[in-house]
């Protein structure tokens, strides 16, 4: 209730007598009245008031009655006793101390919509009987007189210590001394209980100490209570002012830094030695264009750019904006490009360094670096390399950057949805920044670096926009020559930049940007290709990364040709490495913990380091109405065994399993129909399948299966099945059938050859139409391949059952 801690003492000396006892103390006995014995009582819930205090109080409207039950008695005298707790919304008497200060009201008015009384500690009581126990409080009281068993020496020791401790916190705080003041001005420093409860009063010791003050009726007792707060108030007072003095310091440090750093500047300024920083950031970008060649709109753009620049405050927004703009203009390699060194025998080592197989790539990179030999420069072709994954396809575009001799940046077109990614933000957004290939100029410093492309086949859409669309400029040689970013605002050459993209597929990519590409295959690795990779590259990076040499761990060719088969199958070599890296990692535990070097790992203990191989060795599955094809994947090419069964004679039908597609159940479909309504021109009852519900299996039952490659197997399985004749072992087949017979052509012939070689096949059945496809492909892989070239199911059928076609 009170408005500050800070309190007035005014009760003057001659209010009172003082009347002298034999020990040199007395009690204070009022001159023209006594106190009231039955007094009303205000509760105080912050703090106790001490006598000889003067206290202006905000009073809550609950207590009103209170305050005018002692304003209309006759000496005007209220009880003041202070709350056990704060928690009590109305107090009651159980809830207040039983010792307490009896003050009169000097003054009551309501100012601003609050009850304020200015109350005067008189005296020291204690309550005998509560006579009323509801609001307005009312209480019989006894008056507490001082009493003193100490010698006046000892009394008088403890008031000088008091008052030396004031002493000290005077100069700590202002609000001290005002108190001081105040006090001295009205009592007498020779006055031991008024300097015990002024001393008490002026500190910020809690509720409960103080009110133990309060209620120690004896001199000495109280006097030493006292002087246990003042000291801990002087030690408070002395950590806020170190505090405050350590603050003062560091922002005075400051700002004298931040003065003498203005006065440095402006001395420098004056004497030429330096400049504002508006002069300084032109000065900067002029600087950048003094060996750039810009174009004209370029240029005019600067120009009017750096005069908007000068007539900027420097702490305006805008300011910022142009700054930033100006920064990035000035940053770009205008006219700067990186002289092309092509040497075709140099570009060769450096493709054979990085490669291990790719014969058909590399040639092709080649031939594509003649052209630009002998035509004077590399541009107008986007190569395009397609393949699996991990067979190094991002690589080869580092090799090519190698060979030029150019500067080379990789970015990620994988998941990405925002138009603003290739060609910018516009400069009105805040946060604005370039596209990636502006981005990619200036990080590589030349108008003409090798940009590359990941993932283009995961390019995706959504409402900010379609990146797909907006990479047709990008990529169109007749038009990226005056590339425009929505940030920069100003069409810069990108025609002598040699983009190269990769995907894993070509179905997802749009036909107009697919348009603008020069696609380059590449498929997967043959083991022995695998091994010759692991053995020049996969093995010594593995070892560097953790530490060790050859002579450290030697991993026989036949572990790591059981690796390939066993545990890493697929088209690349990323697996492969990782299961190296396995091996590796479990070697270095072996050698720390004492093993002889060098650890050799054989294939006879290689389960040691991977476990249990997750591919089994390829078990060609034989029998009645079973067929083997071939298919591609994402993943490289695989065998596909097909099978066909029937299933009961009570009816006639066709079941079909395996999760296929809608493509391939459709092909499914046709190759029934076809081996139906020619059974007798392949050699079957007329009748079989008019009782005949077949079933048709594609396993694996997880591994979802579409396209219409598989034409020529199923029906190749079904007229096994009705002629119950096996087909001819290792004959792996691929292509599509049509109603009438004929066998059509299909795609990814290269990795359903590797796929074939990997199964261990001897004989492939392909469609006429891709004979071409088959001869570009490298010897090495048709090695050992007997391959026969079809285009009617007839053909098929002789191939298939040879001795009675």
């Amino acid at each position: 209730m009170r408005n500050s801690r800070t309190s007035v003492d005014i009760e003057h000396n001659e209010n009172f007598k003082q009347a002298d006892s034999e020990h040199g103390s007395g009690e204070l006995v009022r001159a023209s009245e006594l106190l009231p014995d039955v007094i009303p009582i205000l509760p105080e819930e912050r703090r106790p008031v001490f006598p000889g205090q003067l206290i202006p109080l905000v009073v809550p409207d609950k207590w009103e009655t209170t305050i005018k039950a002692a304003m209309e008695s006759e000496h005007k005298v209220i009880g003041l006793l202070l709350t056990k707790t704060e928690a009590a919304e109305q107090p009651g008497p159980d809830d207040l101390y039983t010792s307490g200060t009896a003050c009169r009201i000097h003054r009551a008015m309501r100012a601003e919509g609050r009850l304020q009384v200015l109350i005067q500690g008189l005296q020291r009581f204690s309550v005998d009987k509560w006579i009323s126990e509801k609001v307005p409080y009312r209480a019989r009281v006894l008056y507490q007189l001082e009493r003193v068993s100490r010698p006046e020496s000892e009394i008088k020791a403890y008031a000088v210590a008091i008052i030396n401790v004031i002493k000290e916190l005077v100069p700590l705080n202002p609000l001290y001394g005002e108190e001081l003041k105040v006090f001295l001005e009205n009592f007498s420093p020779n006055e031991p209980s008024r300097l015990a409860d002024f001393a008490a009063s002026m500190t910020t010791a809690s509720k409960a100490e103080l009110q133990n003050v309060l209620q120690t009726h004896s001199l000495m007792p109280r006097l030493e209570k006292v002087i246990v707060l003042i000291r801990k108030e002087l030690e408070i007072a002395r950590a806020q002012a170190k505090i405050h003095e350590k603050v003062e310091q560091e922002i005075h440090g400051r700002q004298r830094e931040v003065f003498l750093r203005e006065q440095l500047k402006a001395i420098q300024q004056e004497l030429g030695l330096s400049k504002d920083d508006r002069t300084a950031e032109q000065d900067r970008f002029r600087d950048r264009l003094k060996d750039l060649t810009l174009s004209d709109k370029a240029q005019k753009r600067i120009d009017d750019e750096m005069e908007k620049l000068g007539l900027l405050e420097t702490g305006s927004p805008e300011y910022s904006v142009t700054r930033n703009y100006l920064d990035w203009l000035t940053a770009l390699p205008w006219g700067r490009y990186t002289e092309d060194y092509i040497d075709l025998n140099e570009a060769r080592a450096v493709l054979d360094q990085d490669h291990e197989g790719l014969e058909e790539v590399k040639e092709r990179i080649i031939e594509f670096l003649a052209v630009a030999e002998m035509k004077g420069e590399v541009s107008g072709s986007i190569l395009l390399f397609v393949g699996p994954p991990g067979v190094g396809k991002t690589s080869l575009g580092r090799s090519i950057a190698a060979a030029l001799g150019r500067e080379f940046f990789r970015f990620s077109l994988g998941g990405m949805r925002d138009e603003a990614e290739i060609k910018g933000h516009r400069r009105t957004y805040i946060g604005a920044m370039p596209g990636k290939f502006i981005q990619a100029i200036k990080d590589t410093g030349s108008a003409n670096p090798v940009i590359m492309l990941d993932e283009l086949d995961k390019v995706g859409a959504s409402y900010h926009g379609d990146p797909a669309s907006a990479l047709l400029e990008v990529l169109d040689p007749e038009q990226n020559a005056g590339f425009l970013d929505h940030y920069i605002d100003v069409p810069f050459d990108l025609s002598k930049v040699l983009f190269i993209a990769t995907a894993n597929q070509l179905d997802t990519i749009p036909a107009p940007l697919l348009d603008r590409t020069e696609i380059i295959r590449l498929s997967g690795y043959l083991t022995e290709e695998k091994l010759d990779i692991a053995l020049k590259h996969l093995i010594p990076r593995q070892l560097e990364r953790a530490g060790l040499t050859r002579k450290d761990l030697r991993i026989t060719r036949s572990a790591l040709r059981r690796i390939i088969e066993g545990y890493a199958r697929e088209a690349g070599v990323r697996k492969l490495e990782k299961q190296i890296g396995a091996v590796v990692r479990k070697a270095v535990v072996q050698i720390l913990e004492g093993a002889t070097k060098p650890v050799r790992v054989g294939s006879d203990s290689l389960e040691e380091y991977l476990g249990k191989p997750e591919f089994k060795a390829s078990r060609l599955v034989g029998g009645v109405g079973v067929s083997t094809g071939l298919a591609w994947t994402a993943l490289g090419g695989t065998i596909m065994n097909i099978e066909a069964n029937r299933v009961h004679s009570s009816g006639r039908g066709m079941t079909l399993t395996g999760q296929l597609g809608e493509v391939m159940r459709e092909s499914a479909t046709i190759a029934y129909s076809h081996i139906v309504s020619n059974a007798e021109k392949y050699g079957v009852k007329s009748d079989y399948f008019d009782n005949a519900q077949v079933h048709l299996h594609v396993p694996a039952g997880a591994t979802p299966k579409d396209g219409p490659s598989a034409g020529i197997t199923m029906a190749s399985a079904f007229l096994s099945l009705a002629r119950q004749r096996r087909i001819r072992n290792k004959l792996a087949m691929t292509g599509e059938l049509t109603l009438t017979g004929q066998v059509l052509p299909v795609g990814g012939v290269r990795e359903k050859l590797v796929a074939a070689r990997r199964a261990g096949m001897k004989e492939v059945i392909l469609p006429k139409a891709n004979q071409g496809d088959f001869e570009e492909i490298p010897e090495y892989i048709r090695r050992n391949l007997s391959v026969h070239f079809v285009e009617t199911f007839r053909d098929v059928v002789e191939l298939l059952f040879p001795s009675r076609a």
